[in-house]
């Protein structure tokens, strides 16, 4: 049996017990709410926008500050730590964003409104749909006699054609085109270069500008076409271009200028420098493997 003493001190020590959890419990619910507070319309935070070049997630590092010192140079995922064998759920979701990005930009047309904006007239190549484009890369080089009839009206001859595809990256062009386009352009009136009529091809391959080249009669053809996106970006752009561009002709005569966008080379720089590249294609009557640079 208890004496009263000892039964007045099992209760106070039950209550504290019982207070401290309390604390502990409206603690865990108040750090819950902070870290799962969403907006108004029910969204939480997007995922992508966290710079992982500045984030990391290894617990405990020995050199903190080396690790982001190597991080501020590569968009690679390194430093995501682990939970035992298993990647965390921060990393897991994030790769995972960034892979839906990856294909939303495949499989999505490019917003009509910036082509209208640019004044781009759309043609489109013999494939029907994305699907098609995908699966039939043959097809997203050939453009028909029809489509090609949109040309007519356009200047016949002109020093340099340029025109813009989607490719497989919708949101390069997006992303890029507003700034690359009017750059390049400038660059190349500033060197009295005469520049077509520029457009837009939809569910475009790289081999459509042969077709195009042929039709326009330009020296140079140069096309501004999505790249195939991947988990860092899905937002780059490349610039093919060849002197004196033919059906057929081999893959080397092509000159490439790749990773055109926020986290490379900015569109604006691309575009000067696209154009001081055209300029000595023009002077050496060369491209690709032909053009010394």
């Amino acid at each position: 049996m208890f004496s009263e003493n000892e039964l007045k001190r099992l209760v106070e020590q039950v209550l504290v017990e019982m207070t401290t959890k309390q604390g502990a419990s409206a603690t865990d619910m108040s750090t819950t709410k902070e870290t799962c507070e969403v907006d108004l319309n029910g969204m939480i935070p997007d995922i992508t926008e966290v710079d992982i070049k500045t984030t990391l997630l290894v617990e405990d590092p020995t050199d903190r500050e080396g690790y982001l010192k190597m991080k501020k140079h590569t968009p690679a995922r390194i430093g995501i730590g682990r939970t035992g064998a298993r990647y965390k759920t921060e990393t897991m979701l994030r790769f995972r964003a960034d892979h839906a990005s990856a294909q939303d930009s495949v499989f999505t047309d490019v917003n009509e409104d910036i082509l209208k904006e640019m004044n781009l007239i759309t043609l489109q190549t013999n494939c029907s749909s994305k699907d098609e484009f995908i699966t039939r890369p043959d097809l997203g080089r050939q453009l028909s006699k029809e489509e090609l009839a949109k040309l007519s009206s356009f200047k016949k001859k002109p020093q340099v054609q340029i025109y813009v595809s989607d490719g497989l990256s919708s949101k390069a062009i997006e992303a890029n085109v507003k700034d690359i386009l009017p750059a390049l352009i400038q660059g190349l009136e500033g060197y009295g270069i005469t520049v077509g009529t520029p457009f837009f091809v939809k569910l475009g391959r790289v081999g459509a500008m042969d077709v195009i080249s042929e039709e326009i009669g330009a020296d140079v053809t140069c096309v501004l076409i999505g790249e195939r996106p991947g988990l860092v970006t899905a937002e780059s752009m490349s610039a093919y271009i060849a002197y004196k561009g033919t059906v057929g002709m081999p893959e080397s005569r092509r000159t490439v200028v790749s990773n055109i966008h926020k986290g490379g080379t900015p569109s604006v720089e691309a575009g000067a420098y696209i154009a001081d590249i055209i300029k000595l294609m023009l002077e050496k009557k060369a491209s690709g493997l032909d053009l010394k640079l």
